[in-house]
This record gives structure tokens, sequence and C-alpha cells, in this order.
């Protein structure tokens, strides 16, 4: 266990919140969990009032983009018991990305530890309605200074709580993108930084100009194979089989993309982890054989997708009664509320 000091906000905002109407990632609980890389050595975790930090000008992670961050939630289920879902594999994912960008690797310790002991002593800003969450933002950036062109000699680690309603965002529409590329080989793409995400954004908007919602990434060499759903792993089922991409320099390693595997392997699901054409997934939309496309990732879970766009023209997706996008969000969010059986060991309480 490590050292946490905490020193507790005098007044909260949890009077403030309407947690019947949450927002997603917009509000935010009391605490928050700071600790410092300094001299070749992380210092010990605290805990303080949530507020604004200061920086530096010539802190280097305006200027060089170190930044890495992760996406987890916590959940409380009908008897106010408190869980978190693999969050192990959040930590190695972090540490993952933190070494790809040149950054300190932070203990499991001040990660897990400083995770479970900020989020009891806020508790109480853990919501509790249909579909809701507390929504945990770990992240790190260089807070050493200077202008060289170099990996900084400071850093700083944060887990701030947001509780988050129902990440819903209504029918997706998408567009196969064959001119921008999310990432490439050689590069940062299976690593959770910022610039990944930033760097999606003018695309994604050009895309909801054209009616579209979000964008389907493709390879960056030959625009052929599709990888990622916008900021999600990306799952297409043709017939009964289900596909997905492997993971790679460009693709996320992403948890609830390996949860899915996981449960439809165990429902007998016949699952295949290759490269997918774009070809391919055409073809199917044509001869009616493309059942299902949906994005994977922690803040929505299962994202259906309703169609997409290829070349100026529109392909729709059928619309399932029971889907296995849906079998899979069924399973996956009833291990995290603690309302079934975790045979798989994913349910972690607090």
């Amino acid at each position: 266990m490590s050292s946490i000091t905490i020193q507790k906000s005098e007044t909260s905002k949890i009077d403030q919140v309407d947690f019947d109407n949450l927002p997603f990632g917009k509000v935010f609980s009391d605490h928050m969990l700071v600790c410092d890389y300094k001299n070749g050595a992380w210092e010990s975790p605290r805990i303080v009032p949530y507020g604004p930090i200061s920086l530096d000008p010539s802190a280097k992670v305006f200027h060089y983009g170190q930044t890495i961050f992760e996406g987890m939630k916590a959940y409380k289920d009908e008897n106010n018991s408190i869980s978190l879902f693999r969050p192990l594999d959040n930590h190695k994912r972090f540490n993952i990305s933190a070494s790809r960008m040149s950054m300190p690797e932070i203990p499991e310790a001040h990660f897990i530890d400083g995770l479970k002991s900020l989020l009891k002593l806020d508790e109480k800003w853990i919501p509790t309605a249909s579909g809701s969450a507390m929504y945990i933002r770990p992240f790190m950036f260089a807070s050493g200074q200077g202008f060289h062109a170099s990996p900084a000699d400071e850093y700083t680690f944060i887990i701030a709580l947001a509780p988050s309603g129902a990440y819903f965002s209504g029918e997706v529409k998408v567009k196969i993108e064959e001119s921008y590329s999310r990432s490439a080989n050689g590069g940062v793409g299976y690593a959770k930084t910022g610039g990944n995400y930033a760097g999606q954004f003018y695309p994604t908007q050009l895309a909801k100009k054209e009616g579209y919602q979000q964008v389907i990434w493709t390879d960056d060499h030959e625009h052929e194979y599709i990888e990622e759903a916008g900021a999600m792993n990306i799952f297409v089922v043709i017939g009964d089989t289900l596909l997905t991409g492997p993971t790679s320099d460009r693709i996320l390693d992403g948890i609830t993309r390996k949860s899915v595997i996981k449960i439809a392997e165990d429902l007998g699901i016949k699952v295949e982890v290759r490269k997918i054409s774009v070809t391919e997934v055409v073809a199917a939309a044509k001869d009616h054989t493309l059942k299902e496309m949906f994005g994977a990732g922690t803040a929505a879970v299962i994202s259906p997708i309703s169609g997409f766009g290829f070349r100026g023209t529109d392909y729709k997706l059928p619309e399932l009664e029971n889907s296995f996008g849906s079998q899979f969000k069924k399973i996956i969010t009833d291990i995290q509320y603690n309302r079934s059986e975790d045979k798989f060991g994913w349910r972690v309480k607090i």
C-alpha cells in the first residue's frame, strides 16, 4: 500500500449536482489524486481538493506533447458495493503508453491503491441511476521545463473523477476514411496519447458535414483495411462470424475489445481476429451477409453502427432484435454492475 496523504476539501459541491441528469465527463467530484515524478523517482501520492493546476509556460507538455491517459469506470450496485472493471489491465496499458512516449512508468501501488483511496473518499459521488457510473481519468503529462526537444525530467500523474450519465450517441452512421490516417506503422497508435485523438478531430468534422457521426479509420498505406471506429475498436459481423482487426502499432489494445472476444468465444460464437478489407465489407453489405458493425470502448461499451458510407454510396445495416452487440453489452454491464456472476474474474471490489 502506498503512503497517501489526504487533504480534504473544506466544502463539497455535491449538493449542486443533479445526479438524475448527469452529462458525460463534465461534472467532477470534490477530490483528485496527484503524484509528482522528480529527481528520477516518484514521490508519494496525495489526494487534494479538485481544482486548477499551475504550470510554467515552458512545461514540455505544451511543446512536445508528452501526455498519456486512461479511461475507466467505477460502478455501485444496489447494495452500494463499489467495483472496478479490469483495473490491472488499465494500469498495464498506461505503462505501455508511458514507455512509448519516453515517460516514467507509474508503480501499481500508486495507480491502484491511489485510485481506491480516492474512490472511497468520494464514494458519495458515484451515481446509481441506470446506466450511470463514475468515469475515471488517470493521466500523466510532462511538467518539466525547457524548450529543448527532449524528454522532460519531471512529470505529474493525476486521477480525476467524473460522475457521468449513460453515454448514448443515438444512431451512428459512419464514413470509411480514405484520405486521412489515424496512425502509422512504427508510430504511437497503440498508445493512449493526446495527439492521437487531436489528429482525429479535423477529418471527423469533415465527415460530420457530410451527414456522418463518425469515421472508420483505414490503414495508412492502402486505405484498404478497416482498423478503428472513431476512438473505439471496431467489430464486424459477416454471416455468423465476428471479425475484428489484430492489434498492432496502429491499433489500441482495447480492454472492452478483449472482453468482447473472450465473451464471444465463451458463447460459442465464431471469432476471427484478422485484417478486414473494405472490399470485403462492401461486398458483404451488397449481398446482405453484413449483419452488424459496432464500436467497443469504455465510455459506451458497445456503440452500434446503423450504416456506413464509402465513395459516395451509403449502405444500411439490418436492424436485429438479438444482435451480438446487444448481447455483449448486457453481459459486460451485468458484470460491471454486479448483476451477474463474474466467471472471468474481471470485477474488482473496492
